[in-house]
């Protein structure tokens, strides 16, 4: 380490930037360039240890080394290197928050794009378990588990012990975790008069006036209700709506599990509509913020050179973002009829990474005789990570200091932006009390 060193700063003040990912080159998947670069980072963290206090993959890296005969690197097996691997749910918060070494220093240190490079190499070499493949399926599983006979029984299958067991055995799912329910009637489909709507919106700042909805896989088979605030907020706001034609799901699951092809086929399957809607006047909202990340940054990255992946990212917001543009030119309404008290609010790792600030909390605060309480940890959920078996004990320790914070703040309400996270803090609370989604706060300020 020391002669890597010599001659370097320690440490960065500049902006983080990211590269492209170089995903489609046989270097990317070769093992022993991989564990090359492997090596080299996780020495690096080894050196630092600042990122101790997020996932279990720093834990992880960090115990097997000081457990290690020599209490370095060299004393550490391979097999361990996948074992970070697997711990590492791509939240992106040690690049954000705690890495002084990522992009433009010169060591160059990506952990999470490193983590889905190994990730890659594993699902290529066909080390992937099915059931992680299974679950990152999200479309595939909806549309089976939206049959309006079959909804009702995966549901009730999914609260009864017995079924949860059968649920571990099989497919490797903890029975305490808390799973998505499905709904006979998605959200596309409670909307589809909104499918090909034409309209006229008033522009402001980078704004069109005029929003397509995306409505992502989650809100559409499993909380259709988040989706339906998002547009009765739009509406209320004289905001014209439509939705795409098709969707599938934004592909972030795959990215997760390292099946960088699906995630092709997911651009493949959205972007062309997206970006046909952006070309017509729409901006674009959907309402989980790892949907939106994932045609704001990882598509981009992906695809670097496509110039309808760049349209879509430039067209795509949050709902918070997009409002609160809204309101810095005088266009939202603030006619807010009922006053929602204290809120603990979970900021979801994937809307810190868009680098938008505290929009939503900035937004709620609007309500009179209103305060939130930001909370900035993971919830440690990830969509699949908490609801496996081998991790699920795990993310509930992560999610800890969350639950802690809730507890403590004794709010009227606790939310997330990503409803997932929600039901992972509403697991470790263990009392009952149900999260509701800061659009369903919002909708509820206004009392529509």
């Amino acid at each position: 380490m020391a002669s890597d060193s010599e001659g370097t700063r320690e440490g960065s003040l500049e902006a983080p930037t990211r590269h492209p990912l170089d995903w489609t080159g046989s270097a990317f998947y070769d093992e022993d360039a991989l564990f090359r670069e492997l090596e080299r980072v996780f020495n690096i963290c080894h050196g630092c240890r600042r990122c101790f206090s997020l996932c279990n993959a720093f834990p992880t890296l960090f115990d097997a080394i000081d457990e290690s005969d020599t209490m370095e690197l060299d004393g550490v097996a391979r097999e361990v290197y996948w074992d970070v691997v697997d711990h590492c749910y791509l939240c992106d918060m040690c690049y954000m928050t705690k890495c002084p070494y990522v992009p433009p220093h010169e060591w160059n240190v990506d952990f999470p794009h490193l983590m889905l490079r190994a990730k890659a190499v594993k699902f290529k070499q066909g080390r992937t378990r099915p059931r992680d493949r299974l679950l990152s399926s999200t479309d595939r599983i909806g549309r089976l588990a939206g049959i309006p006979v079959v909804a009702g029984v995966v549901n009730a299958g999914n609260r009864n012990r017995a079924g949860r067991k059968v649920l571990q055995a099989m497919l490797g799912v903890h029975p305490d975790a808390i799973l998505p329910e499905y709904q006979a009637k998605p959200l596309r489909k409670r909307q589809a008069g909104l499918v090909g709507a034409a309209a006229e919106g008033v522009p402001a700042g980078p704004t069109t006036g005029k929003v397509a909805v995306f409505a992502t896989c989650y809100c559409n088979y499993n909380e259709p209700d988040i989706g339906e605030d998002l547009i009765a907020v739009l509406q209320h706001n004289d905001i014209p709506l439509t939705l795409a034609r098709r969707e599938q799901c934004c592909g972030m699951p795959k990215l997760e599990l390292g099946d960088l092809d699906a995630v092709q086929a997911a651009r493949d399957a959205n972007v062309p509509e997206l970006a046909r809607l952006v070309d017509d006047g729409w901006d674009i909202v959907a309402p989980v913020p790892s949907c939106v990340l994932m045609f704001k940054q990882e598509l981009p990255l992906m695809f670097p050179d496509d110039p309808d992946v760049a349209k879509v990212r430039d067209a795509m917001y949050d709902p918070f973002e997009y409002l609160m543009l809204r309101h810095r030119h005088e266009l939202l309404k603030t006619d807010f009829s009922q006053p929602l008290g204290s809120i603990a609010y979970q900021v979801a790792c994937h809307l810190r990474v868009q680098n938008i600030g505290m929009k939503t909390r900035d937004l709620l605060q609007l309500v009179p005789d209103t305060t939130v309480d930001t909370i900035e940890r993971c919830s440690g959920h990830d969509g699949t990570y908490a609801v496996k078996s081998e991790f699920h004990e795990v993310s509930m320790k992560i999610c800890r200091p969350v639950v802690n914070r809730v507890q403590k703040a004794q709010a009227a309400h606790y939310s997330s932006d990503c409803p997932m996270a929600g039901h992972q803090i509403e697991n470790g609370l263990e009392d009952g009390r149900r999260p509701e989604h800061p659009l369903t706060l919002l909708r509820m300020a206004y009392g529509i």
